[in-house]
């Protein structure tokens, strides 16, 4: 029986086996047509200059800048130019704590109050409670972005005066119910670094991250940028036009988004994520494979809503937030990512375990359609399913987001009535105004009017427009933050009793967390 097929048939079978074999084992490579598809998505959404990097199987394959480092000039983006990669940075922390956890000094259990002095929070309970895994998971009860007016636009605050501030910010939800994005619980976390060790973050991620890992360029602070340097300028649309803005420093809670890297430098990191925190080049470890796990496991779950049509195709089956990264899944695959965002930059990282994959995509402007856009492709080249569109379909979830925001706004608009007065005359509006946690703003009677400044944010000056009745329009003279109603409740004696904000756009990015202040005005004995 076994002998049975003759020469040819048995030289067919084996040809097709191997044919079946080679299949199977065929290497994918990026797209074709990245280096179109990137300069249309740029095109499309106004990005000046990117780059890209890809890993795939312990290799990078990608690693690739496109456009130019800053508009109206023509120094070209390259695969060392350095972004700020925003909220990619909590990764890193993760991974510093992680060594920590490995060395036996903490545990992701530990009371949080334990390891770093002074912490508290409004609640408690919730003080004594919360352990360094709670101020890594966006469940601590605080509201989304919730308190982010400590440090942007820039301030005066320290991270140890911001940690202090904490205790006075109400909850927006019970301990450990709901997941709502804040970033000064990760600058908390990061600073049981120094509590425990004696070693500022800065110093930490540098000597015990960056420097192994070879990311030799990569800086936790744009004020060790210098004329000259490989560096992409921010830039921002103010009034719809898109412009250069400044640098922004962020070393007051770098632990959640100081980093700046490169598209070269961020696959070293893609690579030593990949090999469960084994070096691609060498046999030691950063840290173990056990940690590896504990920080791609989900924590929080994510609520999933459903994507507007023409994304809908992205919907997940699940979703959780991890130790540092956001978990999903995308067809039939575990996603392991996060995206970063910080004034004139957007970022994305994004793994794909079950592949041995990874992709960074970094911008030096603020359009996460852009990288989702170029991401989703290369992806869909490293699955086999059929291309799908991904500009398109971003422009046009761009599209009805403005137009939804613009219905909003009409609808606001037509609702004032623009020829109410105010009940006090505006010299009574003047004052200094207290926040439990943020401190103290300042409305003062100009030539021009009524001007508003928040005094340990040396940006913040608007000249507030009459809107309607109490409530003012705060129109802020440096036109990257977000103009504000603000509106004033009064006594029944006719005095002044505190003073609220909201963003006036529905797009304005959650760290303008005006809903969050609660201002009364300081008697003349506190002034």
């Amino acid at each position: 029986m076994r002998n049975r097929f003759r020469r040819g048939s048995l030289a067919l079978l084996l040809l097709l086996v191997g044919a079946t074999v080679l299949a199977q084992t065929a290497v994918v490579g990026p797209p074709p047509d990245l280096d179109a598809w990137v300069a249309r998505s740029m095109k499309e959404f106004g990005v000046p200059g990117l780059s890209v990097g890809i890993v795939k199987d312990g290799k990078v394959v990608v690693s690739k800048g496109y456009g130019v480092r800053k508009l109206g000039e023509s120094t070209a983006v390259n695969e060392n130019t350095l972004f700020g990669i925003g909220s990619n940075t909590k990764a890193f922390t993760t991974a510093a704590l992680a060594t920590l956890v490995d060395a036996g000094k903490i545990s992701w259990d530990d009371r949080a109050y334990e390891r770093l002095p002074g912490f508290q929070m409004y609640d408690p309970y919730v003080s004594h409670e919360m352990t360094i895994r709670d101020l890594l998971t966006h469940r601590s009860g605080m509201g989304l972005g919730e308190g982010d007016l400590l440090f942007w636009p820039p301030t005066t605050y320290s991270r140890d005066e911001i940690i202090q501030k904490l205790r006075y910010m109400k909850p927006a939800s019970s301990f450990r119910s709901k997941y709502a994005y804040d970033n000064l619980l990760y600058m908390a976390a990061g600073q049981i670094i120094p509590a425990v060790t004696g070693t500022s973050w800065d110093d930490y991620i540098r000597t015990r991250i960056l420097a192994p890992l070879g990311m030799k360029s990569s800086t936790v602070s744009t004020s060790s940028f210098k004329p000259g340097d490989n560096v992409a300028f921010p830039h921002s649309k103010i009034d719809g036009t898109l412009q250069v803005v400044p640098f922004q420093n962020l070393d007051n809670v770098g632990p959640a988004g100081a980093i700046n890297s490169s598209a070269a430098e961020m696959s070293r990191w893609l690579l030593l994520q990949l090999n469960h925190g084994k070096f691609a080049d060498r046999h030691d470890r950063l840290f173990s494979e056990k940690q590896s796990k504990e920080m791609w496991a989900g924590q929080t779950i994510l609520p999933i809503g459903t994507p507007p049509a023409a994304l809908a195709s992205l919907k997940a089956n699940f979703a959780a937030y991890a130790l540092g990264w956001g978990t999903r899944d995308y067809k039939g695959r575990k996603m392991v990512g996060h995206t970063g965002g910080v004034l004139g930059y957007v970022s994305r990282v994004m793994l794909v375990p079950e592949e041995n994959l990874g992709v960074v995509i970094l911008t030096n402007a603020e359009s996460g359609s852009a990288f989702d856009s170029i991401l989703f492709h290369i992806i869909d080249q490293y699955f086999g399913v059929a291309p799908t569109d991904w500009i398109a379909a971003f422009k046009a979830n761009d599209e009805l987001d403005r137009k939804q925001a613009d219905e909003t706004l009409a609808k606001v608009g037509a609702a004032r009535n623009a020829e109410s007065k105010t009940s006090l005359p505006l010299e009574k509006y003047v004052g200094v105004y207290h926040d439990a946690w943020y401190g103290t703003a300042t409305i003062r009677m100009e030539s021009s009017g009524l001007t508003l400044t928040f005094d340990h944010t040396p940006g913040m000056i608007g000249d507030l427009q009459h809107w309607q009745y109490d409530t003012f329009k705060s129109h802020w003279r440096n036109r990257q933050i977000e103009d504000a109603f603000v509106t004033f409740a009064l006594n029944s004696d006719g005095s002044i009793s505190n003073m609220k904000m909201e963003a006036v756009s529905p797009l304005a990015d959650f760290s303008f967390d005006y809903q969050d202040l609660l201002f009364t005005p300081k008697s003349p004995a506190e002034k």
